[in-house]
């Protein structure tokens, strides 16, 4: 099984020389389900084309610093890209921006709805109550037509989708390591955030009692799943 992780985030040379890249850590935290797959991490983000849909067996949407609606020289083409992957029946797993601009294309709707939630949130996922690692001020605000909502949150009602093809996607980051964030955080203190919503977000990493591995088996099985019914 061949996997490539899709990577948007900008990394921060200043704050993060010495941290993985956030692609890096999606492809880690997929691995402890998906033994048997072999991860490749393209960074669209700093200019690497988009793959033909067909050149890897599945692909994992990373999160990003933009929105859908901001201007990025690989918005549209991403966009474009995903309507071709929905087509092609290339399996598509999105975090954060991920699942927000595959709602936003596939006929659902992402948009900004208040301050950044940065820390860690309680979630229900399909019944469980867990835990996860979240920095995003958007949201996705109507659900795309065939998909089904199966994890909420008390202030995000859309935290994860299931679709009727070969895509599903999660609000929070299952792949940030709490020490991952806290450390970027205390050195950007001030800059990325203000001091006190940064000390608020980085008490909360510190305690955090979040699993690294938070939905790594139900990406597994979406995976082994979705290829063993292509």
């Amino acid at each position: 099984m061949r996997i490539a992780v899709l990577d948007f985030c900008v990394w921060l040379e200043e704050y993060q020389h010495d941290q993985p890249r956030f692609g890096e850590l999606l492809a880690q935290w997929a691995k402890r389900d998906l033994n048997e797959a072999t991860f490749t991490v393209i960074d669209v983000g700093a200019g690497a084309p988009l793959p033909a849909h067909d050149a890897y067996d599945g692909y994992i949407i990373s999160g990003s610093e933009k929105g859908v609606y901001d201007a990025a020289d690989w918005m549209q083409p991403l966009r474009d890209w995903l309507l071709g992957a929905r087509a092609a029946g290339a399996p598509l797993f999105g975090v954060c921006f991920g699942h927000q601009i595959m709602a936003d294309t596939f006929g659902g709707k992402a948009e900004k709805v208040g301050e950044a939630e940065i820390g860690v949130r309680a979630f229900d996922i399909a019944g469980q109550n867990v835990t996860g690692h979240v920095w995003h001020q958007d949201q996705v605000t109507k659900v795309p037509p065939g998909a089904q909502v199966i994890g909420k949150a008390e202030y995000c009602p859309v935290a994860a989708l299931a679709y009727d093809f070969p895509a599903m996607s999660v609000q929070f980051h299952p792949e940030y390591p709490p020490d991952f964030v806290s450390t970027f955080l205390r050195r950007a203190r001030g800059t990325v955030l203000p001091e006190e919503a940064a000390d608020r977000a980085i008490a909360q990493f510190d305690d955090s009692d979040v699993s690294a591995d938070l939905f790594a088996k139900q990406a597994g099985d979406f995976f082994r799943e979705a290829l063993a019914a292509s």
